[in-house]
């Protein structure tokens, strides 16, 4: 979800302004996602690096999540949206870490939308988290090197239990990940809009999902073996 500073830039707003906008923007985009039937929506909301910005812009950016959560938790609900969060949550100050922990919790039965939020999330720190965890096990005789392959490397990661993603959408014009689920994405289309996160309206996710649909998807795969028929 970038370019809210940008945004508000060029704009001459302050920055906050800008993520206020984008978050508002984004319940928005929640909605669109539960009408379409999407199972599942992440979002990158702050990253293991954005520590290096500004301490006001941080302080302000975690009350702006805070509020946002209590102001729009009921209508979550209403929606059957099933909230998860990804990263590290220790590192967040109390006022939003344990409102969003109770929100996890109430939200553990829905059964529509799974939102995941990645917060203070890296996917190089997720990859030497899992290896890490993966060494322990093996220095305590849990785990057999030799039987690892993706889907037990799978299971160390945070998204456990979670799909792979099928599509990314990057904002404001850039053309890269930026340490977003790097394993996960393996396989994902990538959609670039030029448009900043605040005017990543409704209907610029239709002509995102509209894109995805003309994307042929081989997987290594010939196209003339997508065309095959499976033999019975």
């Amino acid at each position: 979800m970038d370019g809210n500073g940008r945004w508000a830039a060029s704009r001459s707003l302050p920055r906050l302004e800008g993520h206020r906008r984008g978050a508002e923007r984004l319940i928005e985009i929640v909605d669109a996602c539960v009408d379409l039937g999407i199972s599942t929506l992440t979002v990158f909301a702050f990253s293991a690096e954005n520590w290096k910005r500004p301490a006001d812009e941080i302080s302000g950016l975690f009350k702006l999540g805070e509020w946002i959560l209590r102001a729009h938790l009921s209508r979550l609900e209403r929606r059957n949206v099933k909230l998860r969060v990804i990263g590290d949550l220790k590192a967040m100050p109390d006022f939003v870490r344990l409102p969003l922990q109770d929100a996890i919790l109430a939200s553990a039965k829905n059964t529509g939308l799974t939102l995941v939020v990645a917060l203070n999330y890296g996917a190089r720190q997720e990859t030497l988290q899992a290896v890490q965890a993966m060494v322990q096990k093996a220095a305590e005789g849990k785990l057999n090197a030799a039987e690892i392959n993706w889907a037990s490397f799978a299971e160390h990661l945070e998204t456990k239990g979670l799909p792979d993603p099928d599509l990314i959408i990057r904002t404001s014009g850039e053309h890269r990940l930026s340490n977003f689920l790097l394993l996960q994405s393996a396989y994902a289309e990538i959609v670039f809009a030029s448009v900043h996160w605040p005017d990543f309206t409704k209907e610029q996710l239709h002509l995102a999902l509209a894109e995805y649909a003309k994307r042929e998807r081989r997987f290594g795969q010939t196209p003339e073996q997508l065309q095959t028929p499976p033999t019975p």
